[in-house]
């Protein structure tokens, strides 16, 4: 027994040996992160302070981009719109009676009424003419000088008249002054943004969903008076989704973005989910409590996010999972780097490529 003592002890050794070189050969070929789903959320609320007439939507309803979930009592509102359509429709004959200028007939009626005091200061003229021979044949018996005084003014008068219609035809002829035109399509463009307000606020009166997403909380009904600062839904989106776990240092140098993923969850424990890291935070951080890995909760660790594909929407917020990454050696050259930079609708870094994926 004493000889078997030391052999035992030798191969327990070797296979102590065996066993520590085969489990750094797997840490370098794979990592596994354990962390939660993570989504984005919104709180969808009214621009307008009125009464709710209409609630579309419940909780747990799948609703597309645009769909309308709730609406407003427009009753109010829809007259003020009707009234400031009018003020544009009016201030739009304004502007193109402006722009048309004086019609033939104005024009017409313009030069008739200089021909009219053209002549009437020729007849006062010779008027004068008479009273002023008449006095000086009669030696000023037959006309007295106040005659002469009032057909000398009925000439002045005559022929200030003739040079007002003279010039009420020029402005007849020459149109509208520029500063009016101005003046004019400047209230007609006040009218129109009034006019887009108010049909900005009609169109407020309907509360649609931005893109799509599940209703997580319905908190407003009918009959309920709605605020911009009072939330009417709650709403999660299903796309993109994101596992958020924690990478010690020792393997961040590991880990890039756009590494393949592969992501497991306890209520379907037969599945996988494919995924990519997405994004890797620049900012170092402790541990935080929800991390389920004892042996990092007083490291300080980088959060980083792996997107997951899941069309069917199966994966709930919050629902623990565990990640799956191939590992790079450190300060290797990404096998993402056929992956575009241009960032995907949601801000996340774009999947990789199958061909430059490692299997």
């Amino acid at each position: 027994m004493k000889r078997l003592l030391p052999i035992a002890l030798l191969v327990g050794a070797a296979i102590a040996v065996v066993w520590w070189f085969a489990n750094r050969h797997g840490t370098q070929q794979g990592l596994v992160l354990y962390g939660n789903v993570d989504l984005r959320q919104v709180d969808l609320a009214f621009n307008a302070s009125e009464r709710v007439t209409a609630v579309l939507a419940q909780e747990g309803d799948h609703v597309k981009q645009g769909q309308l979930l709730a609406q407003l009592d427009t009753t109010r509102l829809q007259p003020q719109v009707a009234k400031a359509e009018a003020d544009v429709a009016a201030q739009q004959q304004a502007v193109n009676r402006l722009h048309s200028g004086s019609r033939p007939q104005e024009i017409a009626q313009a030069r008739a009424n200089v021909e009219s005091a053209r002549a009437d200061a020729a007849n006062a003229r010779s008027q004068n003419d008479r009273l002023i021979a008449l006095f000086q044949n009669s030696a000023g018996r037959a006309v007295s000088h106040q005659d002469i005084d009032s057909a000398k003014a009925a000439v002045d008068m005559a022929e200030a008249r003739l040079a007002v219609n003279r010039k009420a035809l020029d402005l007849t002829v020459v149109g509208p002054r520029r500063e009016d035109i101005a003046q004019a399509e400047a209230q007609l463009r006040s009218d129109d943004a009034q006019l887009a307000l108010l049909r900005r606020q009609l169109e407020d009166a309907n509360l649609t969903a931005p893109l799509n997403a599940v209703v997580r909380s319905r908190i407003v009904e009918p009959g309920a008076i709605a605020s911009p600062q009072k939330s009417a839904f709650t709403l999660s989106i299903t796309d993109p989704k994101w596992i958020r776990a924690y990478v010690s240092e020792l393997d961040l140098g590991h880990v890039r973005e756009g590494t393949r993923a592969s992501i497991t969850v306890d209520s379907f424990p037969n599945r996988a989910f494919d995924g990519w890291v997405g994004f890797i935070s620049p900012v170092a951080e402790f541990t935080p409590k929800e991390v389920q890995t004892e042996e990092l909760r007083s490291s300080l660790v980088y959060e980083i996010r792996v997107f997951v594909k899941d069309p069917a929407d199966e994966l709930r917020l919050g629902m623990p999972a565990t990640v799956h990454l191939t590992l790079a050696p450190p300060g290797a050259t990404a096998p993402t780097s056929s992956v575009a930079t241009t960032p995907a609708r949601s801000g996340m870094a774009s999947p990789p490529p199958a061909a430059s994926l490692p299997p």
